[in-house]
């Protein structure tokens, strides 16, 4: 599905992220510029964009003269980064619990709608966006600007292996069960209840993100 509010480098750069999680390119394969300017409808520009900001996540390891090649985190490395990310968003839901502000718990519920009409359109794309927005309000509700930013940092890590793992089975109703849970908490100001169910939200993914991978394997 095509966001009119991302540049085409962008886009690029989504789709490939995916791709890579998803286990469509082994370790250190090289990525054929020219082939995907065509499988992806654009010029080499967007795609040498794209290998750039995919090196800025980890992804992708940019060698002179040499070109773009995928590196893929072994499983225990997505693990480790699972752990620290359900402790970073513990962290920001039980601060969020003291601090958020009618508004901000508004606007979550307003994405917390768009999920559900996702959810029953069985619309992936659509689902991750909306949820992934309804996290950064979390963030943001903590109070705490660093905070906020270093967990921004490690979502955008982590992205396309929370997406994918909302194709997977039940996932979906799962998670927005878990999400009614965790807005429930916030609402009640209640910061232990808010912090464990965020924890134990995010540990889910990893289990989900493990299963999808030994089914593609």
């Amino acid at each position: 599905m095509i966001d009119e509010k991302l540049s085409t480098s962008e886009q690029v750069c989504d789709q490939l992220e995916q791709l890579i999680a998803a286990g469509s390119f082994e370790d250190g394969e090289r990525l054929d510029e020219n082939r995907l300017a065509q499988r992806f409808n654009t010029s080499r520009t967007p795609v040498r964009e794209a290998f750039r900001l995919l090196s800025a996540r980890g992804h992708v390891e940019i060698r002179r003269n040499r070109g773009a090649f995928v590196r893929l985190p072994n499983f225990s490395e997505v693990v480790e980064m699972f752990e620290v990310m359900s402790e970073m968003e513990a962290w920001c839901a039980r601060l969020a619990a003291l601090r958020v502000t009618p508004a901000q718990l508004i606007l979550m519920e307003d994405h917390l709608e768009r999920c559900e009409t996702a959810l029953r359109a069985a619309d992936v794309a659509t689902y991750y966006t909306e949820n992934a927005a309804f996290h950064a309000l979390i963030y943001e509700a903590s109070g705490n600007a660093f905070l906020a930013q270093e967990t921004r940092k490690l979502q955008a890590r982590l992205a396309s292996y929370r997406r994918i793992q909302l194709g997977h089975s039940d996932r979906m109703v799962k998670s927005m069960a878990e999400h009614r849970a965790i807005i429930d908490a916030l609402i009640d100001h209640d910061p232990d209840r808010a912090s464990k169910l965020v924890r134990r939200h995010i540990q889910v993914q990893s289990q989900f993100y493990e299963a999808f991978r030994r089914a593609r394997t």
